[in-house]
């Protein structure tokens, strides 16, 4: 019988338990791993010549990995659920309260029910290496730590270093556990398990008490302990809207344990957890990120070759970005005509790199080679010997064309020539390639190192081996990758534009800035239609929708006039700051001035209802076409590009989930009243008609 848990014995007297979970990458926490842990436990108290116990992993890059969430969200009945918890909080507790020392030796990730399990323990011992991680992901899945996470971690390490951990999921390497007190000591990989026999031994004869800073046993009492929570709630509050409910549940399990005990703090966990696990917000954010997973490794079929050489041409923010992420991976070339501009990127790449040593993401040695990785050059010759060219120059078709033109000679048979553009279809760019089938589209979002989405364009030319290459190389740079078929906007800027479109229109009508903003955060997008106009650039906006306004008019769509008018006066958005809003170095306001552009200072009202449903139903309904017309090959891949890479609210799965929710029947009739009242822009897409006609869903209620 393969066990996910064995006992070893050592002669010290030291019984060391080695989490192994079979046929699988990682450990996880089952039930099947419960039940053999409490008789493991049992042997330990009983026998007289084990004195303490390691907690150490046998898998190469992780200690546990939190629960099995296929495990838990496979269990229809909640008494399951409660059963599951229950047992998993009784063996922690055992843990926390023997007699005997336990110390958890860990390497790799400590995340979420893992992190608990090493939160029991009386002593942690962990290696600095990059991998070795500790964090809670729950609220990232709308669930919360249901291990006793809310009740050990404030009491370790004061409610100032535990809240952000418990409520935004932060990533702490060891260098910082260590100075926090979340981890008692560091060592090599190589003594970890030495380390932590010799620790246990330490504890043998000396069980220190862990004490806070006066500062931090200060915060955990009563009223400043109420402040903080109060603050802290306040905080939740003006991020998320109340929209996510799982941070304030975190705060109610908090604030119950540090004020009636622990015991209640754990109680109220289970209870909470139930009921989050059962909720639309779960649901959707789960979904997420099981599809997200399934996206990390690339198909085996075509195989993809391997990029040893990338030339980044263009040394602005979207290049500088791109060269940043491929330096784990290749040798980099960076290419701009602008010697400022390269020594501005090599600044800025090198200044990422050292604060990603600081925070213990990146050894030094590692982070050296990368610099080492780092070449630069004005001459456009660079990219010869190149497997794969990103060109990231000014969203202009004849610059790009030229580009390409240039470059393409200096290529190898073999090369893939890829143009980061967010709208310009990319057989327009290769119209006169020499290897169309080696041209492909890697359309990344900005900032480069922040945003997880990437886009790749394929062209009825593109190669299945260029294909392959271009999205195994963005996986390994950490991004999702959807594949779209070229159109015009691709997949994310055409269901962008109609969204931002009629955001303008709003204003046309005389809408009020504000209210138009704070309509749609409200629905649950990170930035409103109107401040997401300013920081993409109002020349840029205007340019692109008058692009996809030509493509779609055959369908209605007209974009407003006011976008080229407000450029033509000098406004151009959060770069030159002046844009709807006006900008200084701590604040931004509502540019009154701009009203004028607009019909004059006075608005009128509009309901939040209207709001959303004009601009986010004009999304939804250019997804179902884009759908229908295959630039997307699946309502998954539409809905993680919208959550990914537009902000559309993960919450709320994505435009297809969305529809699902309120019925693609009540879509339609919606739709219909609008293309009555605002013109045919919004007629229902047939896919859409015919979903509603046949009350059909874009997913299964088990997908």
């Amino acid at each position: 019988m393969n066990r996910t848990v064995q006992l070893k014995r050592r002669d010290s007297g030291v019984a060391v338990l080695v989490f192994e979970s079979p046929d699988r990458p990682v450990n996880v926490l089952s039930r099947e791993m419960i039940d053999e842990v409490g008789p493991l436990l049992d042997e330990i108290e009983r026998d007289p010549t084990v004195t303490s116990c390691v907690l150490i992993s046998g898998k190469e890059q992780t200690f546990v990995a939190g629960a099995d969430l296929d495990e838990l969200t496979a269990m229809k009945d909640s008494r399951e659920v409660r059963q599951l918890l229950t047992d998993a909080h009784h063996l922690l507790d055992r843990i926390e309260s023997s007699r005997k020392p336990f110390v958890a030796a860990i390497h790799g990730g400590a995340f979420g029910g893992g992190l608990e399990v090493a939160l029991a323990c009386h002593h942690r011992v962990a290696t600095a290496h990059p991998h070795t991680v500790f964090s809670f992901p729950e609220v990232g899945l709308g669930l919360i730590p249901a291990g006793g996470g809310t009740q050990r971690l404030p009491r370790l390490i004061g409610l100032e270093q535990a809240l952000p951990m418990l409520l935004k999921g932060s990533r702490i390497h060891s260098a910082r556990a260590l100075d926090i007190g979340l981890i008692d000591e560091i060592a090599s990989r190589e003594r970890l398990l030495d380390a932590g026999v010799e620790s246990a031994g330490r504890l043998l004869e000396d069980h220190p008490e862990k004490h806070l800073s006066m500062r931090q046993r200060v915060a955990l009492i009563s009223p400043l302990r109420r402040h903080a929570l109060s603050k802290a709630r306040d905080e939740v509050m003006d991020q998320t809207a109340g929209l996510y409910p799982a941070p304030l549940a975190v705060l109610d399990c908090v604030g119950v344990g540090l004020e009636r005990g622990p015991k209640s703090g754990k109680q109220m966990e289970i209870e909470r957890f139930i009921a989050l696990l059962g909720g639309e917000v779960a649901r959707n954010l789960i979904w997420s990120f099981r599809a997200v997973n399934r996206r990390k490794k690339p198909p085996a079929d075509p195989p993809a070759r391997r990029v040893t050489k990338l030339t980044v041409i263009g040394a602005g923010l979207m290049g500088e970005g791109i060269a940043s992420i491929s330096l784990p991976h290749a040798e980099v070339w960076l290419e701009d005509l602008s010697g400022t501009m390269i020594d501005k990127a090599i600044s800025n790449i090198e200044q990422t790199l050292w604060k990603r040593v600081r925070s213990g993401s990146v050894s030094e040695g590692d982070a050296e080679r990368q610099r080492k990785s780092l070449h630069t050059s004005l001459n456009p010759g660079v990219a010869a010997g190149s497997d794969l060219v990103i060109e990231a120059v000014f969203e202009e078709l004849g610059l790009k064309r030229q580009v390409l033109e240039d470059c393409e000679p200096l290529l190898g048979k073999d090369a893939i020539y890829a143009s980061n553009t967010s709208a310009i279809p990319i057989r327009q760019i290769a119209a006169s390639a020499r290897n169309p089938e080696r041209v492909i589209g890697m359309h990344y979002f900005s900032p480069v190192l922040r945003m997880p989405l990437l886009e790749l364009v394929v062209t009825p030319e593109t190669s299945g081996e260029t294909m392959a290459t271009a999205r195994s190389f963005a996986i390994a740079q950490g991004k999702t990758v959807i594949v779209v078929n070229d159109s015009p906007g691709f997949y994310t800027t055409r269901i962008l534009a109609p969204y931002m479109n009629e955001a303008v229109m709003l204003l046309d009508e005389g809408a009020d800035v504000r209210q138009v903003d704070a309509a749609l955060v409200k629905f649950g997008f990170p930035l409103g239609p109107i401040s997401l106009l300013d920081e993409v650039g109002l020349d840029v906006a205007a340019h692109i929708s008058e692009d996809l306004g030509r493509a779609f008019a055959t369908r209605g769509h007209v974009p407003s006039a006011t976008l080229e008018k407000i450029v033509r006066a000098g406004y151009s958005g959060k770069k030159n700051g002046r844009g709807f809003y006006q900008y200084d170095k701590k604040s931004k306001r509502v540019n009154d001035e701009i009203y004028g552009l607009l019909g004059g200072p006075d608005r009128r009202e509009l309901s939040e209802a209207e709001i959303n449903d004009r601009l986010v139903l004009a999304m939804i309904n250019e997804a179902a076409h884009a759908l229908e017309e295959e630039v997307i090959s699946s309502p998954t891949d539409g809905d993680l590009a919208a959550t990914l890479g537009l902000g559309f609210p993960p919450f709320r799965g994505g435009p297809f989930h969305y529809a699902d929710a309120v019925s693609p029947e009540k879509i339609v009739r919606r739709l219909e009243e609008l293309a009555t009242r605002h013109g045919r822009r919004f007629q229902p897409a047939p896919l859409l008609r015919r979903m509603a006609a046949n009350d059909e869903r874009f997913f299964s209620k088990d997908s």
